[in-house]
């Protein structure tokens, strides 16, 4: 494991599903209502194929970590959907779905109060943003739902113009908004996409939580450290912090 200076840390880059949300609360009937619009009427048999391509256990309901559900765009996934038979064109799909998910920000379950995580972290002296493979919208609607977006120093969608995980863009448009440079930069997230962005990006911390789709054995070579949830960060990070 390599050596970390903790308290060097001064901005802390969230990813939001499965690291700010609860993942298969959260996007499990959001996945299946995807796998409905694809199948464009072609039944139960299609869906089930649909959701398999995209990896989700239509069984179950548990997504597979670093499936295109758990790490991938609107984009990524009408173009998987289209290659295991959806009728409909990729395109068409990436603006269902992109509608979509703004809307399924009203069914998604928090990790913890969100508004009060951030704004102890921000009393801290932490920059804060979020980083996610959604659509910029989605995440806006998440943050003012949760009530903590006036407490965000940066928000980045795959649509915002800094490009997709697992390329290091969102992190260094983190670190030009907020004046750090990458190793002052811890990554959350619940995904190998989000750890291998920070890596790239070269960040001082690589954080992963259990409460998405990744596990231990999944994240554990790519993360620093593998925590329960966020909420683990207040007591992992020094008290005093530099803004």
């Amino acid at each position: 494991m390599r050596q970390i200076d903790l308290t060097r840390i001064a901005g802390l880059l969230f990813d939001k599903d499965g690291t700010l949300l609860r993942y298969d609360e959260s996007w499990g009937p959001v996945n299946r209502e995807c796998a409905r619009i694809a199948a464009a009427g072609g039944g139960p048999e299609l869906e089930a194929k649909l959701l398999l391509a995209c990896g989700m256990d239509p069984v179950s309901g548990l997504t597979r970590a670093d499936s295109l559900f758990a790490a991938g765009t609107a984009a990524q996934i009408a173009a998987g959907m289209v290659a295991a038979g959806s009728p409909l064109s990729a395109d068409a799909l990436t603006v269902e779905f992109d509608a979509l998910f703004v809307r399924a920000t009203e069914y998604s379950v928090p990790v913890t109060d969100l508004a009060g995580f951030f704004a102890r972290l921000k009393e801290r002296g932490f920059r804060l943003g979020v980083a996610s493979s959604d659509n910029e919208q989605s995440i806006r609607e998440t943050a003012a739902r949760f009530g903590f977006i006036a407490h965000l120093d940066f928000i980045a969608g795959y649509d915002s113009g800094h490009g997709c995980k697992p390329s290091p863009g969102m992190v260094h448009g983190f670190c030009a908004a907020v004046g750090l440079e990458p190793d002052q930069v811890a990554m959350v997230g619940d995904n190998n996409h989000d750890l291998h962005m920070g890596a790239s990006a070269g960040v001082g911390l690589n954080v992963a939580v259990l409460t998405g789709t990744g596990s231990l054995e999944t994240l554990q070579a790519a993360a620093d450290v593998v925590l329960d949830d966020i909420t683990a960060l207040e007591t992992l990070l020094p008290v005093h912090q530099t803004a």
